[in-house]
């Protein structure tokens, strides 16, 4: 892939054969330092050098025979005014948004702060003048080039594509096929188990929680916690360091390392991108970038109170891209990701945000006709979360065409249908035809389906937990959702009765053989297959320990419910989605139209996919609690039984199907069906 080197022109540092160019974006600054310091652990900075703004409210400088590896921040003098939103502190020293790398992590301290966390904004007071060079953050100026080896991107159709959810340490902090030192790091992914694994299932995308350098919550510090999902960012363009392994070693070259033995393997990697919040938090949080380059450029503040946050994010802040500069931010960290980094696509983290201009959502909006425009960013996946916290904040199904949509209805219907609620037989018929009644004509593909996700309970836990438990989030269990739709089956947690556990096996196979048999997109929540379990708690994001790391020493279940997600996978793959019809049916063999009303609280339903006449799928649903007799369209004596998820073992797919015998499925189970060899 070509890249299109940067120039003098370009925001953040760029190296040139004299030296390293400076260059930062404030309208309503005064003054900018760029201060230099000497290694990470320097309390001050050893020179200041002050930048000159232009016409276009870009602060720029050129220092001569400056090198890679050196490490600065900004001092940024301007009006601290909150009631006019302004906040520039000078004796805060500022992050640059467009570094590429980290050179410092941020260490907590009282003079991070230009107002006192856990007090009230006093807009009348002068603020905090601490000096916060000893502990703020620091960038670091990189060089990029890396030896991509013709590299080239999997491309693969959407139609074919099956999303894996994952977090880098997750995965990999407790492989023991994986050398020690690699273990949750960006090589330990890319490392021959995790790809052997991910290959044999049928994986053809991986999906990262976010690998953007972040910063944690000054409440999670307080409380001895981390955030480890990541939901919190400090700098878009650099990968985050936590994930390098070794002290020497440089995050980027270790992230496109892993890029490049993904795409060898086939793989596309998507990264979860978070543009809605920065990690400033709210007015009390710390400024350590955006809040002294220029608050009311980028953040959203009250019309009528400037002081405060427009907060359409429950993060404390909303970043302001209906500004032309940080919509020029966005789009230029995007096209890094892609150019620089060769990703492959987003999915990005309550979407709604970004696509609302002065206030409500429009997908007609100017960020989503910049990517539309925009001859690279056209080009890779797009995902939505499509929701956030502001006003009619509940956007599925109205991104614009082309995107792709996480589907929460989905895996609520799906959960409700298995766990043997009333009136839920029309609900998964929509469903598992594509959401149609959601996405109307728009592809199969713009339903991104899914059971579980990072956030919520996993697979396992589903069918484990009543509620959730959520206590070692040290929020009094306060946080998290409430209606998980789940079910524990007589006894909260794990058991050691062998029925019980049988049963929460054969539930845990209805729903993931529901999820892969249904038209749109598919995405495994990672460890679901190995049955990951997270003890009950639905939010784990701040828990980096075995509560939310993968236990690769399976047992027998564990070992049979990987074997059946591969064999599913197999299943999917053969018979294609894309342009399948459906026909269903009763199980007296009796067409139905699912919208009528003799249709809505049946539990034994059929339905008869088909991409063509010589290539179908029968699959027989029954979430009841008594066998149900189904009968066959056609000659019975042509079906063949590929999966029945009410059987010990997986189905032998596909080297042999069954001949036909009874058309009885057990309770609680469904049974896959071909009619033709393929």
């Amino acid at each position: 892939m070509d890249r299109t080197p940067p120039t003098p022109d370009s925001l953040g540092p760029v190296i040139t054969e004299q030296g390293i160019h400076f260059s930062l974006y404030s309208e309503h600054a005064t003054e900018v330092e760029l201060c230099l310091f000497e290694t990470p652990s320097s309390a001050t900075e050893s020179q200041r050098i002050a930048l000159e703004k232009g016409a276009d409210s870009i602060w720029r400088v050129h220092v001569p025979s400056l090198k890679t590896d050196c490490l600065y921040g900004y001092r940024v003098h301007g009006p601290y005014r909150p009631a006019e939103g302004h906040r520039f502190n000078p004796s805060k020293l500022i992050l640059d948004p467009y570094a590429k790398a980290l050179g410092r992590i941020p260490q907590w301290h009282e003079s991070l702060w230009s107002v006192p966390p856990d007090t009230s904004d006093q807009h009348d007071q002068p603020p905090n003048t601490q000096d916060s060079a000893r502990y703020a953050p620091l960038a670091k100026v990189i060089d990029t080039s890396f030896n991509w080896e013709e590299d080239r991107a999997p491309k693969i159709p959407w139609e074919e594509t099956v999303i894996y959810e994952t977090h880098i340490k997750g995965m990999t902090q407790q492989h023991p096929g994986i050398p020690e030192h690699l273990r949750g790091t960006y090589a330990g992914l890319a490392s021959e188990p995790v790809l052997e694994h991910l290959t044999r299932l049928g994986i053809t995308a991986i999906e990262l929680l976010p690998v953007h350098q972040i910063s944690d919550e000054y409440h999670l510090h307080k409380s001895g916690l981390t955030n480890y999902w990541g939901y919190n960012p400090l700098l878009f363009f650099a990968p985050d360091a936590r994930f390098a392994h070794g002290k020497n070693s440089e995050p980027v070259t270790e992230f496109k390392n892993m890029v490049r033995t993904f795409h060898q393997a086939g793989i596309e990697v998507i990264l979860d991108m978070v543009f809605n919040h920065t990690a400033e938090g709210n007015l009390h949080g710390p400024t350590l970038s955006f809040r002294g380059i220029d608050n009311t450029v980028y953040y959203r503040t009250s019309p009528s109170h400037p002081e405060r946050y427009t907060d359409f994010t429950g993060c404390g802040n909303t970043l302001n891209l209906h500004h032309p500069q940080v919509r020029q931010l966005v789009l230029d960290v995007l096209r890094y990701w892609v150019d620089e980094m060769h990703v492959d696509g987003f999915r990005l983290d309550l979407a709604v945000t970004v696509g609302r201009e002065r206030k409500s959502f429009r997908p007609e909006g100017k960020f989503f006709k910049s990517i539309q425009k925009d001859p690279v960013l056209s080009e890779v996946k797009w995902i939505a979360e499509p929701w956030d916290l502001g006003p009619r904040g509940y956007q599925l199904s109205n991104f614009p065409r082309g995107w792709s949509e996480w589907n929460d209805q989905y895996r609520q219907s799906i959960r409700k249908f298995w766990r043997g609620d009333s009136h839920q037989a029309q609900s998964l018929t929509k469903r598992v035809t594509g959401s149609r009644d959601l996405f109307g004509d728009r592809p199969p593909h713009s339903t991104i389906n899914y059971i579980a996700s990072h956030d919520g309970f996993t697979l396992e836990d589903g069918v484990t937990y009543q509620h959730k438990h959520n206590e070692a989030n040290s929020e009094n269990n306060r946080d998290g959702h409430n209606g998980n739709e789940s079910c524990n089956y007589g006894m909260e947690g794990p058991s050691d009765d062998p029925a019980l556990n049988a049963f929460r096996q054969r539930q845990k196979k209805n729903l993931l053989a529901t999820l892969l048999l249904s038209a749109g997109t598919p995405m495994i929540s990672g460890g679901d297959e190995i049955g990951r379990t997270q003890q009950g708690n639905n939010n784990a994001y701040c828990q980096d320990n075995p509560i939310s790391w993968y236990y690769w020493s399976l047992d027998a279940n564990q070992k049979n419910f990987l074997e059946f997600t591969r064999l599913i996978l197999q299943l999917r793959k053969r018979y294609p989605f894309s342009t399948t019809s459906w026909q269903w049916f009763q199980a007296d063999g009796q067409t139905m139209d699912p919208y009528a009303q003799d249709f809505i609280d049946t539990r034994h339903l059929g339905c008869l996919s088909s991409e063509n006449e010589n290539a179908a799928l029968l699959i027989l649903w029954n979430s009841g609690d008594q066998p149900c007799d189904f009968t066959l369209p056609g000659d019975p004596s042509s079906w063949k039984v590929l999966l029945d998820t009410s059987v010990c073992e997986p189905a032998d797919f596909p080297t042999s199907g069954k001949p036909l015998g009874s058309l009885n499925v057990a309770p609680h189970s469904l049974k896959v069906l071909a009619g033709t060899d393929k």
